[in-house]
């Protein structure tokens, strides 16, 4: 079932700026003094490379998928990606400690306590946690829109034929064939009333 391709657009936007943001800003933060370790710029290291670069991409990825897809299922493929990054995004410092024992892979954050906290949310932490609100958010979207691809289709001047015919088609469940079937039960005596008083 097709959907609008706005259903995940503007989480699918902000996505993809944050997951550039996130691979980017290790090498770029340094030239306004929002940085990890020392204020050299364009310097790469493996450590980056696995808790900054690959999410960051990853959430481009995602973020891209929510912004082009028109169906559920690949947008929520779209949005388990971006999820996949954002917790990465978040827990990746924690767990770098398995490789990185002396803690502080990519180097500690330069400045005072508030710039900080700053460079600890806008690196890995608050970035993460926003990445993954929004996936959730558009994947949210996704789940519960599952009959706007039926509003072109009424929209469109469709007769009412046409339109019973397709709500018929479509799986209704032991409900909506019972209902179905008394409805024409009732047609039919209708029509052998209206027999019996014609003869």
């Amino acid at each position: 079932m097709r959907l609008p391709r706005t259903t995940g657009g503007a989480s699918g936007v902000a996505i993809v700026i944050l997951g550039l943001w996130g691979a980017l800003v290790p090498f770029v933060g340094p030239y306004f003094h929002y940085a990890f370790g020392n204020y050299d710029t364009w310097h790469f290291t493996t450590n980056r490379l696995w808790l900054d670069i690959l999410p960051g991409a990853l959430a481009v990825i995602g973020g891209l998928l929510l912004l082009r897809s028109a169906t559920r299922k690949g947008g929520l493929f779209g949005g388990w990606m971006a999820i996949v990054a954002g917790g990465w995004f978040a827990i990746g410092p924690t767990v770098s400690l398995l490789w990185n024992s002396a803690g502080s892979p990519i180097g500690r954050p330069v400045g005072g306590s508030v710039q900080r906290m700053l460079e600890l949310l806008g690196y890995f932490y608050g970035l993460g946690f926003a990445i993954g609100a929004l996936a959730a958010f558009a994947m949210g979207r996704f789940v519960s829109r599952p009959r706007v691809a039926e509003e072109p289709f009424v929209a469109a001047g469709a007769v009412a034929g046409e339109v019973a015919d397709h709500h018929r088609r479509r799986p209704g469940g032991i409900f909506r064939r019972r209902r179905t079937r008394a409805a024409a039960q009732d047609n039919a005596a209708a029509q052998q009333d209206t027999r019996a008083e014609q003869a």
